[in-house]
């Protein structure tokens, strides 16, 4: 039977029974888009999984690692770039009726709901913080000429433009006009 959503893994299997350990080693596709336009994981992406869910007195400790291939744009020239994120996870979901399941508050930690186990929001909390806040295509990246738009890694040697202060171009068109020194130019 298909999963509606691969992020969510049933521990049925532990029984509640302190010590047992489940291991979840799975290539599953990203059920939404996870992270911003500059840099993401898109929807369907494979994220594998390489869990370990053990059970404890107060509920399911997960713990392991999730990578993903991450798609997004050069903050400096825009161009696509494409990488790998790699996190690793630790989250307690508590048991219903146990002692941490009524002393906390429901965003403090997930809790077990009909033996499943929800990861999707700490995946997309810890991709979140993992994404690197401006993506560069690599660290010398020049970005785009402040004048034109073309990218400075393309770009001729040198490139320029001669900018007059508008406040002085008058003085540039007198300058033509009598023909002085650097009136060529």
């Amino acid at each position: 039977m298909a999963r509606s959503n691969p992020l969510v893994i049933d521990i049925s299997r532990l029984g509640r029974r302190p010590g047992s350990m489940i291991t979840v080693h799975e290539t599953v596709p990203a059920p939404s888009r996870i992270g911003l336009d500059l840099i993401r994981i898109e929807q369907g992406a494979p994220v594998e999984l390489d869990l370990q869910i053990q059970s404890v007195s107060e509920g399911a400790l997960v713990t392991g690692t999730v990578s993903a291939p991450t798609a997004g744009e050069c903050v400096r020239c825009l161009e696509p770039i494409t990488g790998d994120v790699s996190i690793d996870v630790t989250e307690l979901y508590a048991y219903p009726g146990s002692a941490t399941e009524e002393t906390t508050e429901a965003d403090e930690f997930g809790r077990v709901i009909d033996d499943q186990v929800d990861m999707e929001q700490p995946i997309v909390d810890a991709v979140g913080l993992a994404l690197p806040f401006t993506p560069l295509c690599r660290p010398d990246c020049p970005g785009l000429c402040p004048d034109c738009g073309v990218p400075l890694a393309s770009a001729e040697p040198g490139h320029g433009h001669d900018k007059i202060d508008p406040r002085w171009a008058k003085l540039a068109g007198l300058k033509e006009d009598l023909g002085g020194p650097g009136a060529e130019a």
